[in-house]
């Protein structure tokens, strides 16, 4: 499987849908396309994880460096992680949680909270 990063906005929000398997081959793309986000001035970004079906520790690094990066601006960063519901999703979460970063993040329910000054993210 391949990885899709899709580029939106919302607001003062840059928008990246993650779709696909996040991994040594394919984690360069979002990378990128972080980088590509922030040197256009975009020191906001979601990344919406919902739709990403695998993540390994290449993956987890992309987040972490990612982290790093708009702390680094003074920026901010949320997280959409897939349901833990969702029998392909709760791979992502049980990475995240079993080494130790998804208190990290600030993980959002979707898009709309992310994206909302008034919301909180969601208890780890």
């Amino acid at each position: 499987m391949t990885l899709k990063v899709t580029y939106g906005e919302r607001g003062e929000w840059a928008v990246l849908h993650v779709e696909g398997e996040l991994d040594l081959v394919t984690s360069p793309v979002l990378r990128q396309r972080v980088h590509d986000a922030v040197a256009e001035g975009r020191h906001r970004v979601v990344l919406d994880l919902s739709d990403v079906v695998f993540c390994d520790s290449s993956g987890v690094g992309v987040l972490i460096a990612t982290r790093r990066l708009i702390r680094s601006c003074r920026g901010g960063l949320r997280l959409i992680l897939p349901p833990p519901s969702a029998v392909e999703g709760a791979h992502v979460n049980r990475v995240l949680a079993a080494l130790g970063v998804r208190r990290l993040f600030d993980v959002y329910a979707d898009v709309v909270s992310a994206t909302d000054e008034e919301s909180r993210p969601l208890s780890a």
